[in-house]
């Protein structure tokens, strides 16, 4: 994909992602890299440390050697890209930058996490103050763990980390899962419209707190519908659909549809009339501010590898759950991507 920046951000504190350490964070705390929200700054707001900065920033380094800082990744997954944002850090930015990346199973500690096999994701680069930097990755390898390297000091306000999220299938297979959950490495492959927030938000774990937290669409001056295709994890067998619509008090849609289809390809899905679509939940009346769920008729648990979300006329959806089970071909098919990489 060309503009890698619309993939997930792995590295998202919303995803539950984590800054488990770093070398310094005198000046700004190292949490600040991962926060959901755009940098912030309020001039001469100054506290006990300087001007207070919405990012990571550390001391003035007398000595040799660099400053570092280890994300755990809240989704594993290939890296396509990172953003490393310098916002608002215009004399006290570092001039250059890498990134590591790392695979470590189970909950690695600190001291496990220093003498893991990284590998340089990022070379050496130069870095301008208030610019965002956006750097292309080439490794096709899984990661769970990157490394933020600033030579030899300085600040940062976010660290992105965008890719394919790449689910470990032991932790799915024979479960009840969300087969439309981003970190089970479920994703959109095409939508409508989305004007006012991405269709991949009504994926993200957890619940929305507001609005901008879920898909929502302009208003609609015609006869159509909106829709997003999701696909999903695996091959899989639905058992039922949530649609939440809270924080959506006056733009939710009025009512929704889903298809389902089995399907070899991730993309170039055939219309939503085709014949090879199936319904899974006919056309249905929602409320707003509501969150519903939907057991399937028996006819409609049938494998499926995306769906298709059709609201009426427009509005917005803050979650979408597609709960069941990975068939056999799914659990195969996550293993062999997991595997391979």
């Amino acid at each position: 994909m060309s503009d890698f920046t619309t993939l997930p951000d792995l590295a998202l504190r919303s995803y539950r992602a984590a800054v488990v350490a770093a070398s310094d964070e005198s000046f700004e705390e190292r949490e600040n890299l991962i926060h959901p929200w755009e940098p912030r700054f309020s001039a001469e707001t100054f506290g006990p440390k300087g001007q207070e900065y919405d990012g990571w920033e550390t001391r003035r380094r007398r000595s040799l050697g660099h400053d570092w800082a280890v994300i755990r990744l809240g989704m594993p997954g290939v890296i396509r890209g990172v953003v490393i944002d310098t916002a608002w850090f215009k004399g006290n930015y570092p001039p250059f930058a890498s990134v590591e990346a790392a695979r470590i199973s189970g909950y690695p500690t600190v001291a496990e996490l220093d003498s893991a096999d990284w590998v340089e994701i990022v070379p050496r680069s130069p870095l301008t103050g208030d610019t965002r930097h956006e750097i292309p990755v080439a490794d096709e390898r899984i990661f769970t763990h990157v490394r933020l390297n600033i030579h030899p000091d300085g600040g940062v306000a976010r660290l992105r980390v965008h890719g394919e999220v790449t689910p470990d299938p032991a932790l799915l297979t024979g479960l009840t899962i969300d087969l439309a959950a981003l970190e089970n490495g479920a994703g959109i492959t095409g939508c409508s419209n989305w004007f006012y927030s991405a269709p991949n938000n009504m994926l993200a774990p957890g619940l929305a707190r507001n609005q901008a937290e879920g898909w929502e669409t302009a208003r609609r001056r015609d006869d159509g519908n909106d829709w997003a295709v999701v696909r999903l994890a695996a091959q899989g067998i639905p058992d039922l659909i949530e649609l939440d619509t809270t924080n959506l008090v006056f733009n939710s849609p009025g009512e929704f549809r889903v298809l389902g289809i089995d399907h070899a390809g991730d993309d170039a899905l055939p219309p939503a009339d085709g014949d090879e679509w199936f319904e899974l939940l006919p056309r249905t009346s929602v409320q707003p501010d509501t969150p519903h769920r939907f057991r399937l008729a028996q006819d409609a648990r049938r494998p499926v590898t995306h769906v298709r979300v059709d609201i009426y006329p427009d509005g917005g959806i803050a979650r979408l759950r597609i709960l069941g089970s990975l068939s056999v071909s799914g659990a195969e098919a996550l293993t062999r991507r997991w595997n391979a990489r």
